[in-house]
């Protein structure tokens, strides 16, 4: 007897969220995992929600007492490293309010795939905007296959092939340069491929926000010394890919 596994989408940390398993289990384990897999992506929202003031961040922000959340003290750890890598390109403090939006949804996906791997749901693929964490096969044999869409006019621009990759898109959400406090208008697009998505996500929005020349020099530094490869599209439409991002993905027009 086989078991064909499992898929559910929800509208939670502000975007649409599927979470699909191919691992064969039994119903009676793949439906509780789902549910346990939304609970904690809803309690990540309550927790880090910045707009909300009774959340974690929210109280933080205004000076008042929080809970001692680990996943908190993580997440902030998390994101000044992020800030030290980038030379502060990606900011989760804007004039002094501890924002941390441009991590927190990769961090959450990534944290569910690896409970999913320890649960036993080795095969799957989760998938929240232009977030997307697959690990194992999405059948018997075969990688998962995802298309990476231009975030402006939705057209698929390359397709990826991987069984452990975490991929990220920047570029459809407001991101600002944190120089000058603008938005960031001098590129269509950036996406992350890696191991980590929380990492990937970080990287992809600090890409985005240093702009078409120094964007496509931190680029090529990074990808130089891996794991994180680079697809960044310019607002003319021309792609800049590094060597180890081709070795994933091929144009969607080859994808067949």
């Amino acid at each position: 007897m086989t078991f064909p596994g499992s898929a559910r989408t929800e509208t939670v940390l502000n975007t649409s969220v599927n979470v699909d398993i191919r691992t064969a289990l039994p119903q009676r384990e793949l439906i509780p995992m789902i549910d346990n897999a939304f609970a904690w992506l809803r309690w990540v929202e309550r927790t880090f929600d910045p707009t909300d003031p009774d959340s974690q961040i929210g109280r933080f922000n205004s000076g008042r007492t929080i809970e001692q959340v680990p996943e908190l003290v993580e997440v902030v750890h998390r994101c000044n490293e992020l800030a030290e890598a980038t030379d502060g390109w990606f900011d989760a403090r804007i004039d002094g309010v501890l924002d941390v939006s441009g991590y927190i949804k990769g961090w959450a996906l990534e944290r569910l795939s690896r409970a999913l791997c320890s649960a036993g749901a080795v095969d799957h693929r989760i998938t929240a905007g232009a977030d997307v964490r697959v690990r194992g096969s999405a059948v018997p044999g075969r990688p998962w296959r995802v298309g990476i869409r231009d975030p402006r006019s939705g057209s698929v621009r390359r397709m990826v092939f991987a069984n452990d990759l975490a991929i990220a898109t920047s570029g459809k959400a407001r991101v600002v340069d944190p120089r000058t406090g603008e938005p960031q208008r001098g590129l269509n697009s950036v996406t992350v491929i890696g191991p980590d998505l929380a990492v990937a996500d970080g990287l992809a929005t600090a890409i985005y926000a240093m702009g078409p020349v120094r964007g496509r020099r931190f680029a090529m530094d990074l990808a130089a010394a891996e794991p994180y490869q680079v697809m960044i599209v310019t607002r003319g439409g021309r792609s800049v890919i590094t060597p180890g991002f081709a070795a994933y993905s091929v144009p969607a027009e080859l994808a067949g």
